[in-house]
């Protein structure tokens, strides 16, 4: 996929993200004023949370699809791994406040009582229906794209749809059954998956930062490419990295060293060509060793 299409539908992903939040916001905050429901609140929570880091996960974007210049010679997509991990952290903050104040409210002597339960739940159907139609969406693009941001925006929008149903059993429970109590359980637990999903977006997002190999099977491919490709003798010092959603690959290739310069170099530039056809997000340095025979 050409880097200009990459961007674009990246971009569209971020875009799609900021108005489902936004849309999610204001309904949230108004079920919340209706219901007084601590489950609709964890919700609300995510929801803020979701839209301001759709907002940088644009911006991030946007700077990621600059073009290398002079002073940074391998491009800008590291700032995609800088704002994963700033998603991870604002999720993982969320996550506390949203713990304290269910185990506040568990450990009351007054817990307080839900009502609209009914506006409520209408809410959150029409959350989880809006959710699973923009995860479906930003699916596709990670998958495409590779982009670490629209993977993270993901994966806190997926988890947004466990909070809302849970919140729907939280409000029945209230209504039907008279369990006020139900709302702050699932809050908790609500608030155990966000930091559980913070975590997983920060430790890929730290993984990159510092410059940690590509994925296993990815580095295995590439040896395989080299390895049966015509002229190449034999292969080393294959190393990778990864930087947002772009894939840098280092490797020397070993040749006949009585060929010509032309021959050597079309070896090299059809091995490297069969690397970007295999992982197009790749950005590839082949350099060529004669063999020893």
């Amino acid at each position: 996929m050409a880097i200009e299409n990459t961007a674009r539908m990246n971009l569209s992903a971020g875009l799609a993200s900021v108005s489902v939040a936004t849309v999610l916001l204001i309904l949230k905050l108004w079920a919340l004023s209706a219901t007084n429901a601590l489950s609709v609140a964890v919700s609300l929570a995510d929801t803020a949370l979701d839209l301001m880091v759709s907002v940088g996960a644009i911006a991030a974007i946007i700077y990621a699809a600059k073009p290398a210049d002079e002073d940074h010679a391998f491009g800008h997509t590291s700032v995609e791994d800088l704002a994963s991990l700033a998603q991870a952290i604002f999720i993982l903050m969320s996550a506390a406040v949203i713990a304290a104040a269910a185990v506040a409210r568990l450990v009351s002597d007054a817990p307080a009582s839900l009502q609209s339960e009914g506006r409520g739940i209408v809410v959150m159907v029409v959350s989880i229906v809006l959710t699973a139609g923009l995860v479906l969406w930003q699916g596709r693009v990670a998958r495409a794209t590779g982009s670490r941001v629209v993977a993270a925006d993901r994966l806190h929008y997926l988890g947004d749809l466990v909070p809302n149903v849970g919140a729907i059993v939280s409000l029945w429970a209230s209504a039907s059954l008279g369990l006020g109590q139900v709302d702050s359980v699932v809050a908790l637990g609500a608030a155990g998956m966000l930091a559980f999903a913070a975590w997983r977006i920060g430790r890929g997002a730290w993984d990159a930062l510092m410059d940690r190999r590509a994925d296993p099977a990815i580095i295995a491919g590439i040896g395989a490419i080299a390895r049966d490709w015509p002229g190449v003798y034999g292969f080393h010092d294959l190393k990778t990295r990864t930087a947002g959603s772009r894939l840098f690959v280092n490797i020397h290739i070993e040749l006949d060293g009585d060929q010509t310069l032309r021959d050597a170099h079309a070896i090299g530039a059809g091995l490297r060509r069969a690397i970007l056809a295999a992982y197009p997000q790749a950005d590839v340095i082949v350099h060529k060793d004669v063999a020893h025979q």
